[in-house]
């Protein structure tokens, strides 16, 4: 399945942040960016974002990091690492190929470790989903942060519904007209009405070792950041 989630990701980096962007009306730009206030307030001289893709939130961390901070982009999809890297203002960002379950750092490495709308991928079965959670955990440093942003589910039942309405009329069929990856886009449409509730995903961040877990809903609770301490 990994190796099908890899595949997927190296059909579409052209246009990723486009479609993201045309579905959410720009609203992802908002949260990224109001993620990465929340994740940077805490300071720190090691910084990593994980799953990176395309490397909007490595970009915005390395826009609001302190003087002498290292920040680190991971990701295990050449093709999405090579589009990131063709941004600008990316000098201060380290550019690394690897999968989140085999990050190449010791123990207790990092202050902050981000993931932006990536954690579904991740969520292949509970059992792995855990480990990768905890695979972030081992690289943070005691005190180190974790900050995920994902989209969730709506509380209000109404609203749920309308949300998934929204997701089945419009990523597969808008995701394929622009990328022309019917897979990608079939994909990405399943997997976020499959995932947690935003107290579900916070019970599981507490599973791998965090503790101080908090959420903060957005959107009517179509999406949500989690923050979380080692």
């Amino acid at each position: 399945m990994k190796q099908g989630i890899k595949k997927i990701f190296s059909e579409v980096p052209q246009t990723y942040e486009l479609i993201n962007h045309i579905l959410t009306f720009g609203l992802d730009i908002y949260w990224r960016r109001k993620t990465a206030r929340l994740a940077a307030e805490d300071g720190g001289s090691m910084w990593m974002d994980v799953c990176t893709g395309t490397g909007e939130m490595a970009l915005y961390l390395s826009r609001l990091a302190p003087e002498g901070t290292r920040i680190y982009a991971a990701d295990f999809s050449l093709p999405m690492l090579r589009k990131a890297q063709e941004r600008k203002e990316t000098a201060r960002i380290n550019f690394i190929r690897t999968d989140i379950d085999n990050l190449p750092f010791p123990d207790n490495t990092f202050d902050l470790v981000t993931i932006s709308f990536a954690v579904r991928n991740l969520n292949l079965n509970p059992e792995r989903f855990l480990q990768s959670l905890k695979a972030i955990y081992r690289v943070l440093k005691p005190g180190g942060r974790f900050v995920s942003l994902e989209t969730s589910q709506p509380e209000s039942k109404i609203i749920r519904r309308l949300f998934h309405f929204y997701i089945r009329l419009t990523v597969r069929s808008i995701g394929y007209l622009i990328s022309d990856s019917k897979s990608a886009y079939t994909y990405l449409s399943q997997t976020i009405p499959r995932f947690y509730t935003a107290e579900e995903y916070a019970d599981i961040i507490r599973q791998a070792g965090f503790s101080k877990v908090t959420l903060k809903r957005m959107f009517f609770g179509a999406t949500a950041i989690h923050k979380a301490v080692k």
